[in-house]
Parts: C-alpha cells; sequence; structure tokens
C-alpha cells in the first residue's frame, strides 16, 4: 500500500436521495462488551443519558437563508435555516458551546401537520441540512402534508462547527486499510498511528465530544428549540445507529422512526463490517458480474458469473503490483482504489452497468490500451466531487474517525490485527482483508463515556428496512437490530441490492413505509418483499 494513499476526489456517483454513505469499516472478534446508559426518566449520573440532554432553558430557532451549497446541489425552494447553540460536553452544559445547523421544508398544510420528521443520511459524518429537499422529491403528498421536514448537519460536520484534523489525504475512502499486495499491515499500522497523532495534535480532547451520544443529545435540543413533544425520524446507513441511540436515550420523546440499511448496534464498531462486509459484497458482487456476462462480446470479461468475478481478482491483484497512473490526473489506479469504487458503485442498482464498464476500462489501463470510451467512462469516475464552500477538505474524515474512534475503544493489539486480516483475506477475496485490519482506533485516546446499549424497551415505533443484498451495511445488520428492538420494531425485507430501500422498486416495502409514517401501523409481523422492479 502506497505511503501517500490516493482517491481524494473519486467522483462517486451520489446516493439515490443524497450521497455516497461510506459506512465504517472495523475489526473481526474484538468482543467488545456495550456499557448501559440512561433511559428516559433516568437522573443525571456521570454517564449521561436523557439527563444530560435536558436544557434547562428551552432555545428558539430563527428561521433564515441557509449556508451557500456544493456547486450543482439542488435546493428546495422554501428550505430555510437556522442555528443551534448546544453544549460541547454535556457533562459541563455551562461550558463552551458549538453551533448546530440546522433546516426546515415545512408542510404546505399546516392543518394536515402532525409533526416533523427528522432526517439523517448516515456516512457516518455526512452533512444533512439539503436532505430535506432531497426527501421531498421522494416522499409522496400524504407524508408531506403530515410532517415538517428537517434536516441538521451533525455536531463538527459542514456547517456545525466543523472539525479538521488537517489530514494529508482528506477522502475518507483513503482511511480505508488495504493490506500491501503481500497481505503485510506494516505500512496500514504507520499511517494509522500517524493519523491518530494528527488529530491528536490537531484537535485534542474536544474531538472527544464528538460522539452517537452527544449527536443524539443534539437531535434532543432541536425538538425542544422546535416546540414538539416527540419527533419522527428517518435514518439511512449510520443514521440508523443514530437512531437506535436516540431511541434509547429519549423513549418518551420518540414519535415515529424509519431505520433504513442497518448498522447491528451490538456491533458497533469494532465488529460491525468484520463480521459481515465480507460476505455482503460476496453477496452482491454477483448482480454486477450478472451484468458484466451478459455484455460479454464488448467487455470481455468472461461470460458467466464466475469468470467474471475470478477476472475482476486477477485485476485487483495485478494493480496492487502494477498501479496504472490515470490519463489527465494526479492519480494512480492501484487495487485499493478499484476495490473503493467497485463498493461504491454497487451501493446502486443504477450504476452497476457503468461499474462494469469502468473494469473494463481499468483493465485496459492496466494493459495500456485505452480506448476513447474507455478515457470518457474514466473521465467520469475520477471528476472531481463538488465541495461545500467553507468547510475543511477532511472533514469528513475527521468526524468518520471521532465518531467511530469515540463511540467505543478498540483493541490495541496489532499482531492481532495481523492475524484476523490474513484469515480475513482468505475468507473473502474481494475484501482482501481489509475489513479485520488496524484502523486509527487502534491508536486513539479512550472514550469519554461508555458506549450506548441500544434495548427493546419503549414503544413500538420503528420501522426497519433492509436489503437482501446490501454491500455497505449487510442483512445481518438490519436483522441485528431486529433482535435488539426485539417486538418495538418492525421488519420489511427486500429481495433487492444495494443500500437503500424505500423508492428503489418494491411497491411492498414503500407501502409499508409511507403507512407507517401516516397511520402508525407497522407489519403485524416480518415482511419480506420480493416484488422488485429495477427502474
Amino acid at each position: 500500500m502506497e505511503k501517500t494513499r490516493s482517491l481524494r476526489g473519486s467522483g462517486f456517483p451520489g446516493g439515490r436521495r443524497f450521497t455516497v454513505a461510506l459506512l465504517v469499516t472495523t475489526l473481526a472478534g474484538s468482543g467488545l462488551a456495550a456499557c448501559s446508559s440512561e433511559a428516559d426518566d433516568a437522573p443525571p449520573t456521570k454517564t449521561a443519558g436523557e439527563a444530560a440532554g435536558r436544557s434547562t432553558a428551552t432555545a428558539s430557532l430563527k428561521w433564515g437563508k441557509c449556508p451557500e451549497p456544493a456547486k450543482g446541489t439542488e435546493r428546495a425552494a422554501g428550505l430555510t435555516c437556522a442555528t443551534l447553540k448546544v453544549p460541547l460536553n454535556y457533562q459541563e452544559p455551562g461550558g463552551a458551546k458549538i453551533d448546530v445547523a440546522v433546516s426546515r421544508l415545512a408542510t404546505a398544510k399546516p392543518g394536515k401537520r402532525r409533526g416533523v420528521l427528522l432526517l439523517n443520511p448516515g456516512g457516518p459524518a455526512l452533512g444533512g441540512i439539503e436532505m430535506p429537499s432531497a426527501m421531498a422529491k421522494t416522499l409522496p403528498r400524504s407524508v408531506r402534508d403530515s410532517y415538517d421536514l428537517i434536516g441538521f448537519d451533525p455536531r463538527g460536520v459542514e456547517h456545525s462547527t466543523p472539525q479538521s484534523c488537517g489530514l494529508e489525504n482528506p477522502s475518507v475512502a483513503a482511511l480505508f486499510p488495504y493490506p500491501a499486495a503481500d497481505g503485510s499491515i506494516t505500512e496500514n499500522a504507520a499511517l494509522a498511528e500517524a493519523d491518530a497523532r494528527k488529530c491528536a495534535d490537531t484537535v485534542g480532547k474536544n474531538l472527544k465530544h464528538f460522539t452517537t451520544a452527544n449527536t443524539a443529545r443534539d437531535m434532543d435540543r432541536i425538538r425542544q428549540a422546535l416546540g414538539e413533544k416527540k419527533i419522527s425520524y428517518w435514518g439511512q446507513s449510520y443514521g440508523t445507529y443514530l437512531g437506535a441511540v436516540y431511541r434509547t436515550l429519549f423513549q418518551k420523546h420518540t414519535d415515529r422512526m424509519v431505520l433504513e440499511g442497518n448498522v447491528n448496534p451490538d456491533k458497533v464498531w469494532a465488529d460491525e463490517v468484520a463480521d459481515t462486509w465480507g460476505k455482503g459484497m460476496a453477496d452482491r458482487f454477483p448482480d454486477a458480474a450478472r451484468v458484466a456476462a451478459a455484455q460479454d462480446s464488448t467487455l470481455g470479461l468472461g461470460d458467466d458469473v464466475e469468470k467474471v468475478t475470478a477476472t475482476y481478482l486477477r485485476l485487483v491483484d495485478r494493480l496492487d503490483r502494477e498501479p496504472a497512473p490515470v490519463p489527465g490526473t494526479p492519480l494512480s489506479l492501484d487495487g485499493p482504489l478499484l476495490r473503493t469504487i467497485t463498493y461504491s458503485m454497487l451501493l446502486h442498482n443504477d450504476t452497476l452497468a457503468p461499474l462494469t464498464q469502468f473494469w473494463k476500462a481499468a483493465a485496459d489501463l492496466a494493459d495500456g490500451s485505452t480506448t476513447e470510451a474507455d478515457k470518457a467512462v474514466l473521465k467520469q469516475v475520477f471528476a472531481d466531487t463538488p465541495t461545500t464552500p467553507g468547510v475543511p477538505a477532511d472533514n469528513q474524515a475527521t468526524l468518520f474517525l471521532a465518531l467511530t474512534c469515540g463511540d467505543v475503544e478498540w483493541p490495541r493489539d496489532i499482531d492481532g490485527y495481523a492475524t484476523r486480516s490474513a484469515a480475513d483475506r482468505k475468507a473473502w477475496p474481494l475484501t482482501a482483508g481489509m475489513p479485520a485490519n488496524v484502523w486509527p482506533c487502534a491508536f486513539w485516546e479512550k472514550p469519554a463515556e461508555p458506549t450506548v446499549t441500544v434495548t427493546d424497551k419503549g414503544s413500538r415505533n420503528t420501522l426497519i428496512l433492509q436489503n437482501r443484498r446490501d454491500n455497505a451495511t449487510p442483512w445481518e445488520g438490519g436483522v441485528g437490530l431486529h433482535q435488539a428492538l426485539g417486538d418495538r420494531s418492525g421488519f420489511v425485507g427486500v429481495d433487492n441490492g444495494g443500500h437503500y430501500v424505500y423508492n428503489e422498486g418494491s411497491a411492498c416495502a414503500d407501502k409499508a413505509t409511507v403507512t407507517f409514517l401516516t397511520t402508525g401501523r407497522l407489519p403485524a409481523k416480518d415482511v419480506y418483499c420480493t416484488d422488485v422492479r429495477q427502474k
């Protein structure tokens, strides 16, 4: 693995509603036990629950113009924004304050309004003030009439007192620790330690307060500032864990909750992807391989799934050993970069065909014989991603680390990572040992508080949406979250691939979602939808 990691801007296709959500990757077999957190009526203790989130004086939101968005962002008419002051450290509510940016797209039918629907796009550490605009395009009038759509940039992200470690390579994907061509993790460990030290030296101890639990407490401050007794919530990817934590800490203030593309809260973070991501990629990859096989006469990658997979594995191994310069860019296409782009484009069904064209272009690039069509594909894939004005380039990467390293304590045994990575590399060739490899979290300061334990207490008020072949948050994550919430949740599984469920071709899943948001009715038993029609 090269010391100067590639992929500052990969030109990844945007998400169905918002943007690519890169889920944290974690370590196998750490056996970290989650610690208890306070429920809604708990008294204040050193370990904060709702008690720490209570405000002694209700703040108000002054709605006005929203910050300048990234170039190309489509913003709904009527979207307004405000800023809310919240404690940096909820154990010291009278101390330093930070800003949280909030947005609102009010219902066009105030007389039909039943409340607010708070939205989070995941990431971890994706900004969310533009999410109401994106979601409004997919939601039916019955939902839009019932709720004000509320977005927010989580603490430390984009317009909410943005944090920066000053990382040399600001991409989240650059953090993914793919081993060297021979499987060695020596360079990964050195880079992980350097990134952890850089964050400690640049941001310091304040970074330990940028956690999922504190973000959930910020959400309740938003609820208070909106003047709402309860809030409904829709979280995607990492946002499912954030929602589950809010539901645990603030049960009395949780209305209807939709969780889509799910994280198992019992495996955060040191087990979640290491236990499931290799299998998730193995389950999803054949969807793209079938597309490639159907075009074997033009792509030449193989005429069945097995042959396409073998061609792909030979290609990434070759690029591990001999990276190929990408024309018109300062980048070289190596194995880790090819794997990461593949992972990203597998998140969406409508990017499977472009992904297969990229594989063909990558193979030609390695051969030194790119065609004009190849060059057009490479230009699109490696186009610069528009940035949000005023936001540090490494903002998402910084908060990605703050959240995943600050929510739980990670193992620190580097030899253990090497052993697990080697085993994972053998079991799941598509991910090459990366999910079980070492992260900066192995060198991070201990978390400021115990991990929140998500429980099955509270009302039956949560709908879990999960695709069968989701490479980012695999099926097992949705099943694990459903088990953690027990009969307090309803489960809708879908025979589909990709990271998103709603508005992705299943009328069965869409109907269950809209019915729940508009009536509060959850499916009486688990549902498995097989009616997917690809767009």
